[in-house]
């Protein structure tokens, strides 16, 4: 038996009546009516009201009301009914325990809190002082909720994969730096002066290493590290559902994470979600919606206009259908954009590498003053008429173009249609489940600052049938596809993955069309083709991001609300000040010496007397 309570605080009902109990837990609110001193004692389960009537023992009565809210106390009583008649009903129906009370007799303070720098009962407290002040933040009940849920999200993982036969097992986090993507955190090593560990931004050679091994089916609930810019759904360290399996295809995958996400989504929210889920080409995403992750819960779907325009007298249009390229479209149905919603929009696509963005207010569909726009006086009536036709313009819509490079074009317009869909809170209030595979990634993309191809997904990610033999012979182009394959939830990544190459000779075909000579070839992954040379498995898998799996599914705004001690969006932890400097003994012993830039150091100097002033 617990010494310190009986039950917790979300048990007692009217069952219970008349039973001296014993409770424990953190004062949420303290009320008086009329000197008898009310508390709602909270712990992790739940509230029960708590009763100190002064004729029972004024001196406790007294005490109760000089609680400070989230002091923790122990409290002895009996369970009483609440009182319900016609006239009065004292019981609270949003409460599992508002039908009883316990009236107190005892009670010890086992720590007074002091004066809060916030209230735990206000959301719209500033996020810094929420992560200051972490441990108290997570006493909020909805940061409890969101707690739970993690627990019972991963828990449920892990049962599903043990069921079908994978073994969790645990991968280095001091590993090699091997730069290809974001940038790896690094260690200086001791006993190695002037060599460096790397934090692993995925264990990904390791479980392919597994898979060369023998054990047929790994999954790790993995610590991954990437210095990288931040938003909303990254942080600097995040946990992955790490999954790798030989001698499979692609519809294992499918198979075994459908399946997977169906009992997560029904066991931790009681939901049922539709398998097999939907599936689309990476061409067809970004064809349509201009996104490799579409957001696919409204239409507004890009249509390609290219012929309308071909011979057009608008120039921009024109040249760039001659010259290759396309004029895409979408009609935001019955939006008619502010100036600042239009200027808004424009930067939007500005930074998607739009030169400006062109578009049409349509007021008046069948009256050609009606569209109003500076490039309509350059159109022609038929093109109208045909522009009309293909994007099923009517009274009120406004039309967006983009023209240029196919890829580079659906991007832009992918990103004006979701702040489109913003401006015009089409999503607002909708709780649909959209999940479904975007299958067929190109393997290569250019890179114009780098001048060399880069890897999609990554650089151990295999070609599909029909271009191995391309990738081999060093035929290397953006045409490529990869078996290669992401899941998708209302407009986010969920997860991706891919089959691995496990043949040398393709692997090392791969490096080279990545740029890499065969002596970085040998220093960067050595190792795994040395594994490759000893009977490697065919074998694939996929990683799912914990975090936003949690996020997602719990109508959260942002992973820092499903991780219990996140850094903020500067990458730091404000809680315990990390980052930090360190002192000189330390650095000696890592063989270290910083320098900074002395700008940089003049910059961090008044930014620091700045804070201390603050």
């Amino acid at each position: 038996m617990n010494s310190y309570r009986t039950h917790n605080c979300d048990e007692l009902r009217l069952s219970d009546v008349d039973k001296d109990v014993t409770l424990v837990g953190w004062v949420d609110t303290v009320r008086d009516h009329g000197g008898v001193i009310f508390i709602d004692l909270r712990d992790r389960a739940g509230k029960t009201q708590v009763v100190f009537h002064p004729e029972v023992s004024a001196e406790l009565a007294h005490q109760a009301e000089n609680l400070r809210v989230e002091s923790v106390i122990q409290v002895k009583g009996k369970v009483v009914g609440r009182l319900k008649t016609a006239e009065v009903d004292a019981t609270n129906p949003d409460l599992a325990t508002g039908e009883i009370e316990v009236e107190v007799h005892e009670m010890q303070v086992l720590n007074r809190a002091a004066v809060l720098p916030f209230q735990l009962d206000r959301s719209n407290t500033n996020e810094d002082i929420r992560l200051k002040y972490r441990f108290l933040d997570l006493r909020r009940p909805a940061m409890q909720r969101n707690m739970v849920l993690r627990h019972r999200i991963t828990k449920t993982m892990r049962d599903y994969l043990d069921e079908q036969g994978f073994l969790e097992l645990e991968t280095p986090i001091l590993s090699k730096s091997t730069p290809e993507g974001a940038r790896d955190y690094l260690v200086p090593s001791r006993v190695s002066p002037g060599k460096f560990y790397a934090l692993p931004q995925s264990p990904q050679q390791y479980k392919q290493l597994l898979m060369v091994s023998g054990l047929e089916k790994y999954f790790q609930i993995a610590r991954c590290f990437r210095d990288e810019d931040l938003r909303a759904d990254r942080q600097p360290e995040f946990t992955q559902v790490d999954i790798e399996a030989s001698f499979i295809t692609p519809e294992d995958i499918y198979n075994w994470i459908e399946q997977m996400l169906k009992r997560v989504f029904k066991e931790s929210v009681g939901r049922d979600i539709v398998t097999p889920f939907p599936r689309m080409t990476w061409h067809d995403a970004m064809n349509e919606y201009g996104s490799d992750k579409p957001e696919r819960r409204f239409e507004m779907k890009i249509t390609d206009c290219s012929d309308i325009f071909a011979n057009s007298d608008f120039r921009v249009f024109s040249s760039a259908v001659a010259a290759g390229g396309v004029v895409k479209a979408i009609n935001a149905k019955n939006f008619a954009p502010s100036v600042g919603q239009i200027d808004s929009l424009t930067q939007t696509a500005l930074e998607a590498g739009a030169k400006g963005l062109a578009y049409i207010k349509v007021r008046e569909v069948a009256n050609r003053d009606g569209w109003k726009s500076p490039i309509t006086k350059r159109m022609k009536d038929e093109e109208i008429e045909a522009l009309k036709q293909r994007l099923n313009i009517e009274d009120g819509d406004c039309v967006f173009f983009a023209a240029g490079d196919w890829e580079e074009s659906c991007t832009i317009l992918g990103r004006v249609r979701l702040a489109c869909a913003d401006f015009m809170e089409i999503l607002k209030d909708n709780h649909d489940v959209d999940l479904f595979w975007v299958t067929r990634f190109p393997m290569f993309a250019w890179d114009k600052e780098e001048g060399r191809y880069v890897a999609i997904h990554h650089p151990f990610t295999r070609p599909v049938p029909e271009d191995v033999e391309k990738v081999l012979k060093g035929e290397i182009s953006t045409e490529l596809c990869a078996e290669a394959y992401d899941v998708i939830f209302n407009g986010n990544e969920l997860g991706g993955g891919s089959l691995r190459i496990h043949e040398r000779d393709l692997q090392d075909a791969t490096f080279r069309a990545l740029g890499m000579d065969e002596a970085t070839i040998n220093e960067r992954f050595g190792h795994l083709l040395s594994a490759f040379s000893f009977g490697a498995p065919p074998h694939g898998g996929l990683a799912l991001g914990l975090d936003r799996v949690v996020m997602l599914i719990g109508e959260c705004e942002s992973i820092r609300e499903v991780i219990p001690f996140p850094k903020n969006n500067r990458a730091v932890d404000l809680m315990c000040e990390a980052p930090d400097t360190v002192d000189d003994k330390q650095l000696r012993e890592i063989h270290i010496q910083v320098k900074l830039p002395e700008k940089l150091r003049q910059k961090m100097e008044a930014e620091a007397a700045a804070a201390e002033q603050a």
